[in-house]
């Protein structure tokens, strides 16, 4: 009797196909972890700084679906394609105008955030956005003494001439300039993260009043800082039915991928830029030569009692941070 061994060609082909069906698994299960996580809003630790990513990771996303489908791995290609899906819904409406941009009628003006890493950032630039942009509104972070000077001998005040200064050495500054008289002027500190946030009550002329203020809440820049980030984004300031409608703009170290933020835009503002479409546009990243991709942790939130009609972003030199300026509609007094 005559015993044979099984086909020696039908053998590598099968390690070749389980094999490429591993590589599949490995491509696609930390993408739909990924997702899950951040649609729970679990991001914690090292994912808080990771999720910033999510953008990129999505845009992966779409690659082992294709890779799936392709060779006909269809349990794998299922979730592969689920996946990629709940990607889509979570980051692709940032970047599609929102048919919901609030009130269109009104005062329409400009108003832009910039962080000026350690008060470095080119004066004479921030100035010429402002200028060429019609802007009626600054809010500054990382805002120093130095800068306060090198702003006013570029003519800021020229432009606008009320201003609310919470300027400090390093990280912490803050500052708030603008076009029209500022009211109930004041500068707090965050109590977790110890950054200044300048504010006041601005009442452009044939609008209703606006209260703004400089955002800066920490950035969970390490483990340990991550207590003070959440404290700080829980501590911004809501909007009040009630109260005079709010403009809360600057570097919330934070993108939409994260739920502290969400939280805070949930209770009543919209985002300028992903109501507009520009939504995934970064704001923070290689811009001082670091290699990071950019990512999107400026925002201008607008209370939803206030419209937003344009979003546009600007490098600034000698910052690692753009300008964002937002045109908001402001009802009419």
């Amino acid at each position: 009797m005559t015993i044979t061994s099984s086909d020696p060609v039908a053998r590598p082909a099968r390690v070749r196909r389980t094999l490429w069906l591993v590589v599949l698994w490995v491509l696609v299960l930390p993408g739909a972890g990924w997702v899950a996580v951040r649609l729970g809003g679990w991001e914690r630790g090292p994912l808080v700084q990771l999720f910033a990513f999510t953008p990129y990771i999505a845009a992966w996303s779409v690659l082992p679906a294709v890779l799936a489908l392709a060779t006909r791995r269809w349990l794998v290609g299922a979730v592969a394609v689920v996946t990629a899906a709940l990607f889509a819904l979570s980051v692709l409406p940032r970047a599609i105008a929102d048919g919901d941009r609030g009130p269109q009628s009104g005062v329409k003006l400009h108003v832009m955030t910039q962080n000026m890493l350690f008060g470095t950032a080119d004066a004479a630039e921030i100035v010429s956005y402002v200028r060429d942009n019609d802007v009626s509104v600054l809010a500054l972070q990382e805002f120093s003494p130095g800068a306060v000077d090198s702003l006013a001998a570029a003519g800021l005040g020229d432009l606008l001439p009320y201003s609310v200064l919470g300027a400090e050495w390093g990280a912490s500054g803050s500052g708030l300039y603008s076009r029209f008289p500022i009211t109930d002027p004041g500068v707090k500190r965050n109590v977790a993260g110890g950054f200044n946030q300048a504010h006041g009550t601005v009442q452009p002329p044939g609008g209703r009043a606006f209260i703004v203020e400089s955002a800066h809440p920490a950035a969970p820049s390490a483990l340990s800082a991550e207590d003070n980030w959440r404290a700080d984004l829980a501590a911004e300031p809501r909007p009040d039915a009630n109260g005079t409608a709010r403009i809360v703009l600057g570097d919330f170290n934070s993108t939409l991928d994260h739920k502290p933020l969400r939280d805070l835009i949930g209770d009543g503002y919209r985002d300028a830029a992903a109501a507009t479409g520009e939504g995934l546009i970064g704001t923070w990243g290689p811009y001082d030569g670091d290699p990071i991709p950019p990512v999107t942790i400026d925002h201008v939130l607008v209370d939803k009692r206030l419209g937003v009609s344009d979003v546009s972003v600007h490098t600034t030199r000698h910052s690692d941070h753009r300008a964002v300026i937002a045109t908001v509609v402001i009802p009419a007094a």
